[in-house]
């Protein structure tokens, strides 16, 4: 087992200007990074958009290309198709960037299509997945992440899409026929071809009023505007996107935000909020629990510890998975938190904070605080990365299916040795809550 010690100094620069809290922005900032690790870490932190292997692109994914060629159906100069509603916001170029919506080739309900909330109930393999997100073509235009006024028509028909309750009928033009660019980067959800747009036309179905209320709120900030409508039961997917299509926050400071970089962003900001303003007032709960559930190729667990809030994810991927398919030994990295929370970006990126809703969501539910830390195996049957709703819904679902309760924290032990592969040495040597949970002596042993 070795360890290294990465410093990486980098910025995103977005969203200091698009939420007004110095401190969830500053969550976002690189500093160091401590990572713990077998095997070559490289692609699980880069997981297709870095490149740090010195490739010109993703030998990981190019692979993947072929798959969606095949879908000639799609390939069409122009379609005519209800998007979910969907959309999408590329960071490459950034601050100018590629905006559009998703629509498949086809009219009916497709509202499922967008939601992640309900995939796992949905979808039992992953090729169900992929099948039905290839669909998705998307029609694309280019803009400056701050240019939302009127004489923008492209953008302010798809703000008007994204506000929609309902599927959307819209019809597409393109430019030339759509090219198999899929994304299967491990934090976005897969989508189809993409063409640039030469016409777009929406049929308005009704806008949601809960959505259209914050909307049209242009004194409140993002960061309230999102947990608005958090706390009114709006899917967390929907709040993505339409933070991503730039309709949250103070009027002269909304912006378009890439997508890849709105489903973290949300996911960090309400966890935080949970975080801070529920769980922290609660007592912790007074026994050991192990959560666990397996789904798509990935097995979860979660172990919750008898005190304060603290938190770790860690995951391992197995030989043959998307982000380790080269080397013979299984990777493993991960990242954690104290008591005080973080004061830098989480090395694994956006798994991390998806992870952490579900965790905070749960106790702050049920008025209680824990140490957690969730433990993924994805294995060689993972064979495409679906996006970081993966996590937050299968550690929501193992949530949901009840926890086995222990006394002890070597009863704990045994009991992970038997409902994972990897034994539990080994995640106790990488995982610092482990570590501190196994050396802290605490006080009720004098007193036996």
């Amino acid at each position: 087992m070795k360890k290294f010690v990465k410093k990486v100094k980098k910025r995103i620069p977005w969203l200091e200007h698009v939420i007004e809290d110095v401190k969830t922005a500053s969550e976002f900032n690189y500093s160091s990074l401590t990572i713990s690790h077998r095997g070559d870490v490289r692609c699980i932190l880069c997981r297709g958009t870095k490149l740090l292997c010195g490739k010109a692109s993703c030998p990981v994914l190019a692979k993947f290309f072929s798959y969606i060629k095949r879908k000639s159906s799609l390939e069409r100069v122009s379609i005519f198709g209800s998007s979910p509603p969907d959309v999408f916001i590329g960071r490459i170029g950034y601050p100018y960037v590629y905006v559009g919506p998703l629509s498949p080739p086809y009219k009916g309900n497709t509202r499922l299509l967008a939601l992640t909330e309900y995939w796992l109930e949905t979808y039992k393999s992953i090729n169900e997945v992929i099948d039905a997100r290839v669909q998705l073509v998307r029609g694309m235009f280019k803009t400056h992440v701050k240019r939302l006024d009127s004489s923008n028509k492209f953008l302010e028909l798809t703000q008007e899409l994204a506000l929609s309750k309902r599927p959307v009928d819209v019809e597409m033009k393109f430019a030339k026929k759509p090219r198999a660019l899929s994304l299967f980067d491990g934090e976005s959800q897969p989508i189809g071809p993409s063409a640039p747009l030469s016409s777009l036309r929406v049929e308005p179905m009704g806008t949601d009023r809960v959505i259209e209320k914050v909307v049209y709120d242009e004194d409140l900030n993002a960061r309230a505007a999102l947990l608005t409508l958090y706390n009114n039961k709006v899917e967390v997917s929907r709040i993505q996107q339409v933070f991503s299509i730039g309709l949250l926050g103070v009027k002269r400071r909304r912006k378009l935000v890439p997508t890849r970089w709105s489903i973290t962003a949300v996911d960090s900001i309400v966890s935080m909020t949970l975080r801070d303003c529920v769980i922290k007032q609660c007592e912790p709960i007074n026994e050991y629990r192990v959560y666990k559930f397996t789904t798509l190729g990935n097995r979860f667990v979660v172990i919750m510890f008898p005190e304060k809030w603290s938190f770790e994810f860690i995951e391992a991927w197995y030989p043959g998975t998307p982000w380790n398919p080269s080397s013979s030994d299984i990777s493993i990295c991960g990242d954690y938190e104290r008591y005080k929370g973080r004061t830098s970006y989480a090395s694994i990126g956006g798994c991390y904070y998806a992870s952490r809703l579900a965790v905070t969501e749960y106790l702050a539910e049920e008025g209680r605080q824990a140490k957690v830390l969730v433990l993924r195996e994805s294995y060689p049957d993972y064979i495409l990365p679906l996006g970081v709703w993966l996590v937050r819904e299968a550690v929501r679902r193992a949530l949901r299916t009840g926890y086995r309760k222990f006394d002890t924290l070597k009863e704990v032990m045994m009991y992970l040795n038997e409902v994972l592969k990897i034994k539990i040495n080994t995640w106790a040597q990488v995982s610092e809550l482990f570590k501190s949970s196994l050396k802290q002596t605490k006080l009720e042993h004098f007193f036996k």
